[in-house]
């Protein structure tokens, strides 16, 4: 491996970040892989504790390492990036990108909406809706924590969402209910996984998040869900092309 320049103006910290980042890179770590030890890293590279634990904290921070507790340092997987430049289905990004995409349902229930949900339905205070709790994977792996409210005029049938473990909930509305998805609003802030949120996502309380709001439209305008999700944030990735 390459020595580390001492007499350069880059900082030591950051070229054993750049000698990391070249083996992961080179496919010699891959994702999943444990990585050198701060002890190891001291010795080949022939710097100090700090140095190495400040390399090896900036990326975790960045999500190209994650740590486990007693363990060791590990590789993180490729992050899922979704353009915002478009409507998107996440089961069909997930199918796109070679992934299979599978829900597991946890709740299906009828529910008196909160103002938040009866707003972004355009609602009456008297009506309720069907809520849908459910753990978004790819390959088995879960990356979302999503609750759906879709107004009962839309949904006949609660007992229907229970398929949505082998079809997209899109897919179903417009099937079942001849209700066609064309568009949405959604709205992101970042947020910390809180205790009931680390168990479905199988992931630590505290780790970053994103929570997205998404209010999707039918081909009247009209809106047929309001959605409230937890999105890790070591697994995902959104942006947007500026032109």
């Amino acid at each position: 491996m390459k020595p580390l320049d001492q007499g350069s103006i880059i900082p030591l910290y950051y070229q054993v970040k750049q000698r990391l980042d070249e083996r992961i890179q080179s496919g010699e770590w891959k994702p999943g892989d444990k990585i050198d030890s701060e002890n190891q890293l001291m010795t080949v590279f022939n710097v100090s504790r700090n140095t190495a634990k400040k390399a090896i904290e900036e990326m975790v921070q960045e999500g190209t390492l994650y740590r486990i507790q007693g363990k060791g340092t590990f590789v993180s997987h490729p992050k899922f990036e979704q353009s915002l430049g478009g409507f998107y289905s996440f089961s069909q990004v997930l199918k796109e990108k070679g992934f299979k995409p599978t829900d597991i349902v946890l709740e299906v229930d009828e529910v008196t909406p909160s103002a938040r949900v009866r707003e972004g339905l355009q609602l009456s205070t008297e009506e309720k809706v069907v809520q849908m709790k459910r753990i978004r994977c790819a390959d088995g792996e879960p990356i979302i924590l999503e609750t759906s409210y879709m107004p009962k005029s839309v949904v006949k049938n609660k007992e229907d969402l229970r398929e949505v473990g082998v079809s997209s909930l899109y897919d179903l509305l417009s099937a079942r209910y001849g209700v066609t998805v064309i568009r949405a609003k959604e709205a992101f802030e970042p947020v910390l996984i809180r205790d009931h949120e680390s168990i479905h996502l199988n992931t630590e309380v505290g780790k970053p998040a994103l929570l997205l709001e998404r209010t999707a439209f039918d081909t009247d305008g009209c809106p047929v869900e309001f959605c409230i999700s937890i999105v890790r944030g070591d697994r995902c990735r959104f942006y947007t092309d500026l032109v």
